[in-house]
């Protein structure tokens, strides 16, 4: 239903209050792309609604930028429709004084963030819908705005968004930050890509009949069969990894086959497997072990139709479905009346506890952390980095930063399980505890009692939750913590910014034999470039200039200096 469709029918209700409301308060404005300013909040309304979010979520969607850019206050808000849609009005005011302009910045734009959606998830599930919109309407303002807005989306909203489980969403939001954060990146994927997936597309045309058929026959009425393309940002980001040879992506587009319950998910993979033979090591099932963010399906990549192209097949329920499209927000329980859709008849409840761990999760380590200068490195380290999901022997995923080793997989589970930690085992084989720890690694700790952690550890651990708790336990210890002097050299790189360059820099360091100590990224002021500030444990000047010469191989590389450093 349109939200002004919904107006109309229920023109007593809280949402049509709001509307009418919000309407006269922003009556006269106009936004950068010259419509009137309302137009937004009412396309934030629409998307809540079409979210199945809550009355007073949609209401302060509605109201959202009236204390912020109009004459009125949040008493005026308060007084006429209540505590709780103030409230809701008054995190997304905080949050849209938040600009991501620098490292100080960011840290109270995350810290906020945390804060906000902590109290009541709904204030970020309305910022996303707030960020979507104007993303939609990115192209009339200013270039340096737009690179601004672009990156905080991409880095800070599409991973929250992926967090919370809106899939559909994190992967619109990369999609519209991608040409503005990598224009040429996004001009090459545009010239030639558009003919490959025409050409695919056309393929799974002529075999959806065989497909539609052999479920038929094997009593299996699907609810729907349709194409899903891979994202522009997702396929950029996967073709730097396979040399920019679209010929190695099997998922370029992918039979999506939606069916009516768990059973026929099954069923439904046996007839594919029947039709075609599956791609070695391409089976994912997500159903009997989900993702971290909820999400179920099952993926397999199998050889199609005289072996052309390899097709990939995601089979879920409906139910399924809308929890991969639409996360956290598509767990929200209502009490309604039959017979009505009317939202002042539904009283929302709390979501699932699961669904919102993570965010408790945040909110306990901002409460840790919050007067910690490296507070941002940490939350960039542990929750908006590249992930892997490790798995206990008793089939609970968990989830970690890329390059996590065993022993940030003991400090996951518990503080104690990570002090006492004095060996580990991935999939079976004893292994050091530095290892690094791959996606479906199932890991299993030995642990000591009253062992207490090595100083040498915070060498090699990755996330910022195990580094402080050791540090904890060797000063209850009462050991001097010494970390030993030593020279190291600082790469600063200027360079203009592209998905994946972080990566290649990395990758040219680490084939190198060196250890990398930090890292660090940061726009420069012109737009579309960064400074990148690697530290790397390493002085001999040999080996300096062999790794600075292969770094300005790097086409996208201007500048690079370095200096060492003794401390």
């Amino acid at each position: 239903m349109d939200i002004k469709e919904y107006v109309k029918l229920y023109p007593d209700s809280l949402i049509a209050r709001s509307y009418a409301f919000a309407e006269k308060a922003h009556s006269g404005q106009k936004r950068a792309s010259g419509e009137a300013y309302f137009e937004h909040p009412k396309k934030v309304a629409a998307f809540l609604l079409e979210w199945n979010m809550d009355e007073e979520t949609i209401a302060a969607g509605l109201l959202h930028d009236v204390v912020e850019d109009t004459e009125c206050s949040m008493e005026d808000i308060k007084k006429e429709f209540g505590d709780h849609v103030a409230f809701l009005v008054d995190g997304i005011t905080k949050l849209g004084r938040v600009k991501y302009r620098g490292e100080e910045a960011q840290r109270e734009n995350i810290k906020k963030l945390i804060l906000a959606s902590s109290e009541d998830i709904r204030v970020l599930i309305i910022k996303l819908a707030d960020r979507y919109h104007n993303m939609q309407t990115l192209k009339y303002l200013k270039p340096e705005k737009q690179y601004r807005i672009a990156l905080e989306t991409y880095e800070i909203y599409a991973p929250i968004a992926y967090r919370l489980g809106m899939q559909h969403l994190s992967g619109e939001l990369e999609d519209l930050a991608f040409p503005y954060i990598n224009p040429d990146g996004y001009k090459w994927l545009i010239s030639n890509v558009k003919v490959k997936y025409e050409d695919r597309e056309k393929y799974l045309h002529r075999i959806k009949p065989i497909v539609v058929a052999a479920l038929r026959d094997a009593g299996i009425e699907p609810v729907k069969i349709d194409f899903r393309a891979k994202r522009y940002s997702s396929l950029y980001k996967k073709l730097v990894r396979y040399d920019m040879n679209i010929e190695r992506i099997y998922d370029l587009i992918a039979f999506r086959i939606i069916v009516n319950s768990l059973a026929d998910c099954y069923a439904a993979l046996g007839v594919i497997h029947s039709l075609w033979p599956p791609v070695p090591g391409r089976f994912k099932d997500y159903i009997a072990m989900p993702k971290p963010n909820g999400y179920k399906s099952l993926h397999t990549v199998v050889f199609g139709k005289g072996n052309q192209h390899p097709i990939e097949f995601q089979i879920r329920t409906q139910e399924m479905h809308e929890s991969a499209e639409n996360g956290i927000a598509a767990h929200w329980a209502y009490e309604e009346k039959k017979g009505t859709q009317d939202y002042s008849e539904r009283i929302a409840s709390i979501a699932k506890e699961k669904e919102i761990q993570w965010v408790k999760q945040l909110r306990n380590w901002q409460n840790e952390s919050s007067d910690d200068p490296d507070f941002i490195d940490s939350m960039k380290i542990d929750f908006f980095k590249d992930r892997i999901f490790a798995v206990t022997p008793k089939g609970e995923v968990i989830d970690l930063p890329a390059g996590a080793t065993p022993v940030d997989f003991a400090y996951r589970i518990h503080s104690t399980v990570g002090d006492q930690t004095i060996g580990a085992k991935i999939n079976g084989d004893v292994v050091p505890l530095d290892a690094e720890l791959h996606s479906g690694d199932v890991c299993a700790v030995v642990t000591q009692k009253g062992k207490k952690p090595s100083s040498a550890w915070l060498e090699f651990v990755k996330t910022a939750h195990a580094k402080q708790c050791i540090r904890r336990a060797l000063n209850e210890k009462g050991s001097n913590l010494v970390i030993a002097k030593k020279k190291h050299t600082e790469l600063k790189i200027l360079a203009i910014d592209k998905i994946g360059l972080l990566k290649e820099i990395t990758d040219i360091v680490s084939r190198s034999h060196v250890n990398i100590l930090d890292i660090e990224s940061n726009p420069k002021n012109n737009g579309g470039s960064l400074i990148i500030k690697v530290s790397c444990e390493m002085h001999e000047i040999d080996k300096i200039f062999k790794i600075i010469a292969k770094i300005k191989d790097l086409k996208e590389v201007r500048e690079i200096d370095y200096k060492i450093i003794s401390e």
